[in-house]
């Protein structure tokens, strides 16, 4: 089994605590889904959140879907003058036997024109 990383991002509509954990929580579902994951196949999970979110850790939203056995961290984007505003991002350590060249990346909604690069 191949060590491979995942990443994502999705684009908040506010800044509010249930908000965030709604579109994290489905960032993370697809990614899980996208990629045919189990929580057993996550090794660590790294969160930004652009300067501008301070309702909560957006980790919270992954221990809410039950993944409590992994590590997870949070950190501040960089503040960019121009970059697209109140995004989460993620990049998630896996094993999986995918190459990779066959791993989704996940940008939901506005955050897909973050990376136009990767097909979604």
């Amino acid at each position: 089994m191949a060590v491979r990383a995942v990443r994502g991002a999705v684009q908040l509509e506010r800044d509010e605590a249930g908000h965030m954990e709604e579109q994290v929580g489905a960032l993370l579902t697809a990614v899980l889904e996208r990629n045919e994951l189990h929580p057993d196949d996550l090794i660590s999970i790294w969160f930004t959140a652009t300067p501008d979110l301070h309702s909560d850790f957006p980790a919270a939203a992954a221990r809410k879907l039950g993944i409590v056995e992994v590590p997870l961290i949070c950190a501040q984007e960089l503040d960019i003058a121009g970059a697209m505003p109140r995004v989460v991002r993620l990049l998630a350590h896996i094993e999986s036997d995918r190459p990779r060249s066959d791993i989704a990346h996940v940008y939901l909604g506005a955050a897909a024109a973050l990376r136009k690069d990767i097909a979604q």
